[in-house]
């Protein structure tokens, strides 16, 4: 095995404990981390807002950190919620990790916090690697992204809790292929559970909260992650398909 696989594991490795001393710590005071995952453009900060103004409106204590490479902007946005916000600024990085969420959360947080959203960078490639402490992944993909996404990025589809199509309303005029999408879902994530949302309407807005709640109050996630070994590679092979390769996360888990 070369150096440079031997750090990676070794980074990987060491954002792993810190994420479940995260994960305990959280829910030993209540509160339940959920990670947002996606592609720019998904419209996962617009969504996210409209859910944190249901919890206010619900009075369920709820808080966000967003992340950027560069502006506050989304931090902005989401605050329009009247939920307590923080930005997040990787500085170029492209995911963030458990010891920034930590450090960010850190003399912060409410103490009465139900949920903690976590908006990650746009992306869903490096994001999909790193445990931030999450006891609930949301991968989220709009209906102008392409039904065939699932199968371009399975790591981030496969370790997914429960995957949430954005943007319905526009979905006849992308001519989006939701059978297809579903079955591609399926294909590497056997049996997840997929969630129709559209934040102009509010269509699915209280699901995804309750999904956080249900999280929260120690229901099992609807669908666990694979679990292959932990940052390794793995091949996935569905009889007449072709291969599928996947580097795989160390999935998160439920807290004890």
């Amino acid at each position: 095995m070369c150096r440079s696989t031997d750090v990676k594991q070794a980074v990987l490795a060491r954002n792993d404990d810190l994420a479940a001393a995260l994960r305990g710590d959280l829910a030993r005071r209540g509160t339940v981390l959920v990670n947002l995952l996606s592609s720019p453009g998904s419209g996962k900060t617009e969504l996210l807002g409209r859910v944190l103004a249901r919890a206010v409106e619900r009075g369920v204590p709820v808080a966000a950190l967003t992340a950027d490479l560069a502006t506050e902007n989304d931090a902005r946005r989401l605050a329009r919620s009247g939920a307590p916000v923080q930005q997040v600024l990787t500085d170029g990085l492209c995911h963030l990790e458990a010891l920034q969420v930590r450090t960010r959360l850190e003399g912060w947080l409410p103490e009465d916090t139900a949920v903690l959203f976590v908006e990650n960078v746009g992306n869903l490639v490096c994001p999909a690697s790193y445990d931030l402490g999450e006891t609930l992944r949301i991968v989220l993909m709009a209906v102008t992204e392409g039904e065939d996404k699932p199968l371009k990025y399975p790591t981030a589809f496969g370790s997914a809790h429960l995957v949430v199509v954005t943007k319905t309303d526009l979905a006849e005029a992308a001519g989006f292929d939701e059978d297809a999408f579903r079955a591609n879902v399926h294909r590497v994530n056997p049996g997840v559970g997929i969630v129709r949302t559209c934040a102009r309407t509010g269509d699915g807005v209280d699901t995804l909260l309750d999904h956080a709640l249900e999280a929260r109050d120690g229901a099992p996630p609807h669908h666990p992650p694979l679990a292959p070994r932990p940052h390794d590679h793995t091949v996935h092979r569905t009889p007449g398909d072709e291969t599928v390769h996947d580097h795989h996360p160390h999935p998160a888990t439920t807290a004890p």
